[in-house]
């Protein structure tokens, strides 16, 4: 299967869109471009995968729309530097998909390097934009040796 990743919001396989319900070819190939996204660091490519009114919780913040995500991951990126993500699909159902991940980045303030180790709960409209983002994560400080990413 082809993935085109030039827009998150609408990545496609050569001729089918990544929409629910998913199978397991489907959420592997929307999980993967959710990793390429981020890994961009770049909030209006991240942004485009999400609905005009996404709810997302990211740890202790709640937030709706995508204004909010765009300043969130502006807030995110801005301490995170060298930011380098690994996303791994977990379970999916229907129009919702659960995964497993964890990033490597370096405090900007500080110097000092974090892996930090989660879950993600999504959950899709009907034109595969994601509706819904529950994120939980807790960060470990590392060296810079030991950093697999």
């Amino acid at each position: 299967m082809t993935v085109d990743r030039s827009s998150a919001g609408t990545t496609q396989t050569a001729t089918t869109p990544i929409l629910p319900p998913f199978s397991e070819e489907m959420a592997r190939a929307k999980v993967k471009a959710a990793e390429n996204a981020w890994n961009t660091c770049d909030p209006e490519v991240v942004a485009r995968a999400y609905s005009e009114d996404s709810r997302w919780r990211n740890r202790d913040e709640f937030f709706t729309g995508r204004d909010a995500i765009k300043a969130f991951l502006k807030r995110k990126w801005e301490k995170e530097l060298d930011y380098r993500l690994m996303k791994e699909l977990w379970a999916y159902t229907g129009n919702r998909i659960s995964v497993r991940f964890e990033y490597e980045w370096r405090n900007a303030y500080t110097g000092q390097w974090y892996r930090t180790h989660g879950n993600e709960h999504w959950e899709f409209d009907d034109d595969g934009l994601m509706r819904r983002r529950d994120m939980s994560a807790n960060d470990i400080p590392i060296n810079e040796s030991e950093r697999r990413y």
